[in-house]
């Protein structure tokens, strides 16, 4: 049976790069989601307990305990750290899966997606950090200033992998890239993070149903620090962790379209994908 093929580098709509995200989901979802999984496995997990052990130490919260307090605080900064690390594991697993699905026509090397991953590592987290001071920094200065550099950067991530970019490289393309095309680019990232956002709240939905009904009852209590101790029930914490896996899948089209949008812009300006079938035709 043949396999159907998607291809990326061709010009799209707002509503094609949505429906398009959908349908390589659908046709590669669990190929996709199991390859990130695999790559990303430990840094999911250590990222995951990390969150487990920052709540349960705001449990201690009310305490005037120093160490208690310096015990949450270091928490915090480990799940700090851990989610950085996942995040760059699953975003560099997720586009480096595209990226040999295209280079393989609808086939994928995971010995190579892995292999990419590790090698990018260090790279995808320069550029993660530059990018969060351009942003802090523009936010600061001016507050309309940020969705232009915010935006921009939104793409950086593409250009680091697709074109195989260093951490500054890609900064300093990001900005060049979205010239003439920038209320189109802004328009495609706010639409699908306003329907990321709200598919990804459904699955925060039982946690916060929960934690308004465990509050409400402590509340009554004559001990306030009861009020705390939600961070350290068990039934809380899983549905927490739903929330994360639900997030995590919801994430991927946010990812999808975004490599979409890139693909489309590189074919309006550079015509790549029109200029490799032409070639191909001679051969």
């Amino acid at each position: 049976m043949h396999k159907e093929y998607i291809e990326f580098k061709k010009e799209r709509d707002l509503g094609s790069i949505i429906s398009d995200a959908f349908k390589f989901i659908r046709l590669e979802g669990k190929q996709f989601f199991l390859t990130i999984l695999k790559i990303a496995a430990i840094p999911i997990v250590i990222a995951v307990a990390s969150m487990i052990f920052y709540m349960m130490s705001m449990a201690s919260m009310m305490s005037e305990d120093a160490s208690a307090i310096a015990g949450m605080m270091g928490a915090a900064f480990l799940m700090i750290i851990a989610y950085t690390v996942a995040y760059v594991f699953i975003n560099l697993a997720g586009m480096y899966y595209i990226k040999s699905y295209i280079d393989n026509k609808g086939h994928v090397n995971k010995e190579e997606i892995k292999e990419n991953t590790k090698a990018k590592f260090w790279s995808f987290t320069g550029f993660g950090f530059l990018a969060a001071l351009i942003i802090f920094a523009s936010a600061m200065l001016c507050f309309f200033p940020v969705f232009y550099t915010a935006t921009a950067l939104s793409l950086g991530a593409s250009i680091l992998v697709f074109e195989n970019e260093t951490a500054t490289e890609a900064i300093g393309k990001s900005f060049d890239f979205i010239k003439g095309v920038f209320w189109e680019t802004f328009g495609v990232i706010f639409v699908v993070g306003l329907l990321v956002g709200v598919l990804g709240y459904v699955f925060q939905i039982p946690a916060i149903i929960y934690q308004f009904a465990k509050m409400g009852i402590s509340i009554g209590s004559d001990d306030p620090s009861e009020i705390m101790n939600i961070y350290g029930d068990p039934i809380y914490l899983l549905l927490n962790l739903v929330a994360i896996v639900g997030n995590f899948l919801f994430y991927s089209i946010t990812l999808i379209t975004n490599v979409f949008l890139y693909f489309d812009i590189n074919e309006q300006k550079n015509l790549t994908g029109t200029i490799e079938k032409i070639d191909s035709l001679g051969q």
